[in-house]
């Protein structure tokens, strides 16, 4: 996962991508644990970066998987109720100009973000733009990068 978003912060995207599905794919093949062996599910960062790079279709089906929308991954793979994917997929319903959809969202992930500790204005940290007031497709949180 750190060399797909190292890769990624080079300007090598496919190179990123390609490491993140193969750390999405050890993900999946780690035994079943409570709690979870590894914490940070590597479908966020993939999901947030292909979002960032406008694969908005692809990332949107990443969210949907990782929320249990559809019957993709096994239950244990999925994470319903996470506000980084929550904030993800609503971010996609929109640019994909899926409003109905996006709306039905809304109150679910509002009460994600609501419970968050921490600003939550993009679907992952690791997103370029995740810092940027006013950047597209990005809640904007008060500081810019750099």
């Amino acid at each position: 996962m750190l060399d797909g978003e190292l890769e990624y912060r080079k300007g090598n995207f496919d190179a990123a991508f390609a490491s993140l599905r193969k750390a999405i794919k050890i993900e999946d093949s780690l035994p079943y644990t409570d709690p979870p062996a590894w914490l940070l599910p590597a479908r966020h960062p993939y999901g947030a970066l292909l979002l960032e790079q406008g694969h908005i279709e692809e990332a949107s089906s990443v969210y949907r998987a990782d929320l249990r929308m559809d019957n993709t991954l096994t239950r244990w793979r999925t994470h319903p109720n996470n506000v980084w994917s929550l904030h993800g997929y609503h971010e996609c319903l929109t640019q994909l100009g899926r409003h109905e959809e996006a709306r039905q969202l809304t109150l679910q992930r509002d009460i994600a973000v609501g419970a968050a500790d921490i600003h939550v204005g993009a679907s992952c940290f690791c997103r370029l733009t995740a810092f940027v007031d006013d950047a597209p497709g990005c809640c904007g949180t008060g500081t810019t990068v750099g």
